[in-house]
């Protein structure tokens, strides 16, 4: 058998087909470049005032932003050099209180070295007197003891010392 027609007709058939696609593809994307032109102008016409706008005003205000940058430079550079001066006054003031506290635990030691002298030497000063008198009236008393047993021993009779 033949094949050739068979396989003729199918492969025009194909070619037919494929055409038709093609065709198909040239109308949709010639539909699309329209949609997209129109797309396009309108974007143009939109977008592109915004951006000539938005450049304008970027170009009005950049020697203002200069300035702004430059002024908040120079502030920090004022406010760094206040907080340094402010942090050596307040290193200087703590120096200074540190020292007047030693001096004043200085003062306050030295203070009650001289009251814990002197409260020792108040006490010498008292006890020794004191003891002195206590002593001699301690004597006195055992001098009086003595002589009150020595006269109760004279009147007692003997015989009662011996069993």
């Amino acid at each position: 058998m033949n094949y050739l027609p068979i396989f003729v007709a199918v492969t025009s058939a194909a070619v037919v087909i494929q055409a038709g696609i093609i065709v198909a593809m040239f109308v949709t994307m010639r539909k699309t470049m329209s949609r997209v032109d129109s797309l396009s102008t309108q974007v143009v016409a939109k977008v592109l005032p915004v951006a000539d706008a938005a450049q304008a005003m970027f170009i009005e205000l950049r020697p203002k932003i200069d300035s702004l940058v430059s002024n908040i430079n120079e502030t920090t550079a004022v406010v760094r050099a206040q907080v340094e001066r402010l942090d050596a006054a307040a290193n200087d003031v703590l120096d200074r209180a540190r020292q007047q506290a030693i001096r004043a635990d200085e003062m306050v030691g030295s203070a009650l070295d001289s009251v814990e002298e002197a409260t020792a030497s108040v006490q010498r000063a008292v006890s020794i007197p004191v003891r002195q008198f206590s002593g001699i009236v301690r004597g006195v008393t055992a001098g009086f003891e003595y002589l009150a047993t020595k006269k109760r021993r004279e009147g007692a009779p003997q015989d009662e010392m011996f069993i």
